[in-house]
């Protein structure tokens, strides 16, 4: 695995993608999303990542070993925070009974966390040296927002999933930016964990649902020009390989 990331790292992010993509399809359309099965795949997954990232010391170039320290700068992150209340808008009511509900829930978590290092860390890296910033945001927003194409293979409807391609697209865009301008992984880690396992908590109708895409995608518009004047106070430290 860290021959082909020494080789090429575009090719090891797109690895993972597919390897993520493979999983989640299959065992989320088999078995649903409380299924311990699928628990157990992410938790294997994650900590493979994580222990390879530790391995060959690669977790500040990944902002996994620091937070932001200026998080006035950032508005504390408060419209991401407002954003990722979103699913309980309408109100609060498990998706599941029992210990099924932990288990979605758990696996949720695991799914932000997994999403953020492989599509923030592993894929933006890659990029950024070849196509660019500005190019290499939008590659990685875009691109995260039309993977959730893959719901339409586990059985969600058409419109469902049309208003998740653009919710994701929008906090693509803010996850990317925050990530580049913080150095730091965590606030997307924290923020998008919350907004996958709220939502099985949340009641969703199509009318809530829609002020939620169009709130974000709006909130996020005018979040990501500001984040982008931002000027950074020091130069990003040189990756370590």
């Amino acid at each position: 695995m860290h021959d082909l990331y020494k080789r090429n790292e575009l090719a090891f992010a797109l690895l993972w993608i597919a390897v993520y993509c493979a999983v989640t399809i299959t065992l989320r359309g088999q078995f649903g999303d409380e299924s311990i099965y699928l628990l157990l795949s992410l938790a294997a997954m994650a900590a493979v990542i994580g222990l390879w990232v530790k391995k060959y010391d690669l977790q500040g170039k990944y902002g996994l070993n620091t937070w932001p320290k200026d998080g006035k700068k950032y508005l504390y992150f408060l419209p991401m925070c407002f954003l990722a209340t979103g699913n309980l808008w309408n109100g609060i009511a498990p998706a599941y009974g029992g210990i099924a509900q932990v288990w979605a829930c758990l696996s949720m978590l695991l799914i932000g966390i997994i999403e953020e290092v492989i599509f923030r860390g592993f894929l933006f890296k890659a990029l950024v040296p070849r196509d660019g910033l500005l190019k290499s945001i939008v590659i990685v927003a875009v691109t995260f927002g039309m993977g959730h194409i893959i719901n339409l293979l586990t059985g969600q409807g058409g419109p469902e999933t049309v208003a998740q391609i653009i919710f994701a697209v929008a906090w693509g865009f803010m996850f990317t930016i925050v990530f580049y301008k913080s150095k730091s992984l965590w606030p997307c880690i924290l923020i998008h964990g919350f907004i996958n396992a709220s939502s099985k908590y949340g009641i969703e109708t199509t009318n809530i649902l829609w002020i939620y895409v169009i709130a974000t995608a709006v909130i996020s518009a005018a979040y990501c020009a500001y984040l982008l004047k931002i000027k950074d106070e020091t130069e990003p430290s040189k990756d370590r390989d």
